[in-house]
């Protein structure tokens, strides 16, 4: 088994100065990396991998905020189900006459988006708005992939949901995946498609997944990613039993709740890496967020942000980032003071990310 892993703590300012009364004293819409004004672990993670010869197996353990919000309990399950602590946990397949197929079963990251859980994986240190609130962090189940051709890889996945390990109301999740790898662009387009109302598999959840990274030489990277989500609410009937024999009371002919709401969101985001020396990178980020029902935030808006990101490695394994990024929304969502809300939220964080392992 190799072994690797890293430690990535921050300090962050938020500019509005939101009080542990105000919302808990955090940078709103963010995640990982959510507490303000204070020293904070962002994560903490210890990675176990055996590449499939033909089996293999691969685990990540992590701890800190990012373990917070990955395996927080959904609608559709409880803190028992989400193995606490596993950011991935899940065995491979691979046999060596198969062409390059790969099955994979356990609970691993989503394909989705432009952007990964690891800070040290992406040019900014913050997640975007479009990975934080459009597409799921993980799946439970198996996913497959294989190469149909020299240049184009393609998956099946079937899981359990979004984020669930276990769910309640039965149904499983499809996963298409498609990724063609170029040598100046790659393009991924990921599709998930199966009910994530609790309680019920009336009712589906969409997502359409796509991005193009360019790299048109070795020191400078742009990427374009675009979500589009989609959630049909569900009418649940409650029949209640009827009432003894001799009973007054009539029969109950059911209850019925909820509604049944086409919930939608999408966005749109570029950014770009510039490796401008050997220890030193500059990236930036652009994009917008259209929460059209409040479903995924639980505010009816349209949220810009932008994001400029100074990155200085040390020495092989030791990094640090310097972070500004301002949030502007058409509503006022962002605290500010002890009980003020506002449209705007402008942070500054500087960042040290230190890693190890075979393959830095």
């Amino acid at each position: 088994m190799d072994v690797s892993g890293f430690i990535d703590g921050y300090y962050s300012t938020d500019f509005n100065r939101p009080t542990a009364t105000n919302n808990g004293q955090v940078n709103d819409l963010y995640n990982f990396n959510d507490k303000t004004d204070q020293f904070s672990l962002s994560a903490a993670k210890l990675t176990l991998n055996h590449d499939p010869d033909p089996v293999g197996a691969h685990v990540d353990f992590i701890y800190g905020r990012t373990n917070d919000f990955i395996n927080a309990p959904t609608p559709n399950t409880s803190s028992a189900d989400q193995l606490n602590f596993v950011e991935q946990a899940f065995l491979s397949l691979k046999p060596p006459k198969a062409k390059g197929f790969e099955l994979d079963f356990g609970k691993f990251v989503t394909s989705a988006g432009a952007e990964v859980i690891e800070a040290k994986d992406n040019w900014n240190y913050s997640r975007s708005l479009l990975f934080a609130w459009a597409i799921p962090y993980w799946h439970f189940g198996a996913r497959t992939s294989i190469p149909v051709s020299k240049t184009d890889t393609f998956g099946i996945q079937v899981v359990n949901g979004w984020n669930n390990v276990a769910k309640s109301n039965g149904g499983a999740t499809i996963g298409v995946t498609n990724a063609l790898t170029k040598p100046k662009y790659t393009w991924s387009l990921n599709y998930y498609v199966g009910p994530e109302n609790a309680n019920t598999s009336s009712g589906m959840r969409n997502l359409i997944d796509t991005t193009l990274l360019l790299t048109p030489n070795a020191k400078f990277n742009l990427y374009l990613n675009y979500d589009y989500g989609s959630n049909q609410d569900s009418i649940t009937t409650i029949t209640y039993p009827g009432a003894r024999a001799g009973s007054p009371r009539p029969l109950a002919t059911g209850i019925t709740s909820g509604d049944n709401i086409l919930n939608t969101w999408q966005g749109g985001a570029i950014a770009f890496h510039e490796q401008a020396t050997g220890k030193s990178a500059f990236s930036g980020r652009y994009e917008y967020f259209n929460d059209a029902e409040g479903y995924e935030t639980g505010t009816t808006q349209n949220v810009q942000e932008f994001t400029a990101t100074y990155e200085y490695k040390w020495v092989e394994g030791l990094l640090t980032r310097v972070e500004y990024r301002g949030d502007f929304s058409n509503m006022p969502v962002f605290h500010k003071d002890q009980a003020s809300l506002v449209d705007q939220q402008q942070t500054l964080t500087i960042a040290f990310i230190a890693f190890f392992g075979p393959k830095r």
